[in-house]
């Protein structure tokens, strides 16, 4: 049945990809990449492009949090540092960094940059955007209509669906491998829409595989820490076999697509494809490990302090038994006196 279906989103995928198609893709490596000097750190800042869809997502993602972090200031409430930094800085901050500045000029030249780009965005962004709490932020400062309406999406059956842990790990495991070993893969190259698409798919996909774990929103389902930590186990030796499928891969990724890049100007610096295949497989490799480790980390760092907490509520709670216990028998002993 997998298979199946993989073979029917490779036919679809492949019909987006099809040369043929004027002014939907690209059939062949676009001319303005012809352009583009040797991949090197200094491109990471002089090949820096305005991408508007990314752009937009983030000024308005930056914008609306910040201005929920300031009305909750101007009526005294608040809100900590930390959150605002994880959503606006390593969150929307990654997000536009790997969509907009070199690391993105490069994303369909090398593969081994678009791993890069491919961990950050399905990784690092949705991690930190749920350490950021921005449905919480919105809870709190939202009015009432609005406010009542994002509780009603909160306590609907399809964010139940979304936020069911089994279907977010398969999600989460499954989309690289779609991702790689069918069209779609392919079809992001020649075709602007599906390359953008792409990106809000890997940031959607990680959003939804994170958020339930480490994220401190309200949400339905939430699952106990035992089971947080192993499905953050579970994650690893995944991300390692693929990174380790695709370093032995004999067959190029995206078709041909890295060989005419090869055959053109670029072909003067470029590796050869074969090699920047096998690099892009050790990066995914080890920079998923990398990642997952600090994912494992922020989890257990939380559990920790859940149960720090939860230890002081039982003492204070003991406390107050004893005391009423105290209160009672001295009334008790009152009571026999008089």
């Amino acid at each position: 049945m997998v298979s199946a279906a993989f073979q029917t989103l490779s036919d679809t995928l492949g019909d987006l990809a099809d040369p043929a198609r004027d002014g939907v893709v690209r059939a062949a490596p676009a001319g303005d990449l012809e352009s583009l000097p040797p991949f090197g750190f200094d491109t990471f800042f002089t090949e820096w492009h305005v991408a508007p869809l990314p752009l937009v997502a983030t000024v308005w993602a930056v914008g609306l949090y910040l201005l929920g972090v300031r009305t909750l200031r101007r009526r005294g409430d608040h809100w900590p540092v930390g959150r605002t930094l994880a959503f606006v800085v390593l969150g929307m901050g990654s997000f536009y960094v790997a969509t907009s500045s070199g690391l993105a000029a490069y994303d369909t030249v090398l593969l081994s940059v678009h791993m890069v780009q491919h961990m950050v965005l399905s990784m690092l962004v949705p991690l930190s955007l749920a350490l950021g709490a921005p449905v919480t932020l919105a809870l709190r400062t939202l009015p009432g209509s609005p406010r009542r309406w994002l509780l009603a999406v909160l306590h609907s059956k399809v964010a139940t669906v979304l936020t069911f842990a089994p279907l977010t790990f398969a999600l989460y495991i499954v989309s690289p491998w779609a991702l790689y070993f069918s069209g779609w893969y392919e079809a992001s190259l020649r075709s602007v829409y599906v390359h953008e698409m792409m990106h809000v798919h890997l940031v959607l996909v990680g959003a939804l595989f994170f958020w339930p774990l480490v994220g401190v929103d309200p949400l339905p389902g939430r699952l106990g820490y035992p089971f947080r930590v192993l499905l953050t186990v579970l994650t690893l030796p995944f991300h390692a076999f693929l990174g380790v499928t695709i370093m032995g891969q004999s067959t190029l990724l995206g078709g041909d697509w890295y060989p005419a890049l090869s055959e053109g100007p670029l072909g003067a610096w470029l590796p050869d494809p074969l090699e920047d295949q096998q690099l892009a497989g050790g990066l995914l490799w080890g920079a998923g490990d990398l990642i997952g480790i600090v994912f494992f980390v922020v989890l257990f760092t939380q559990w920790v302090r859940s149960s720090m907490k939860e230890a002081q509520r039982e003492d204070r709670r003991l406390d107050l038994a004893e005391a009423r216990e105290a209160r009672d028998a001295r009334d008790a002993e009152k009571a026999s006196r008089g």
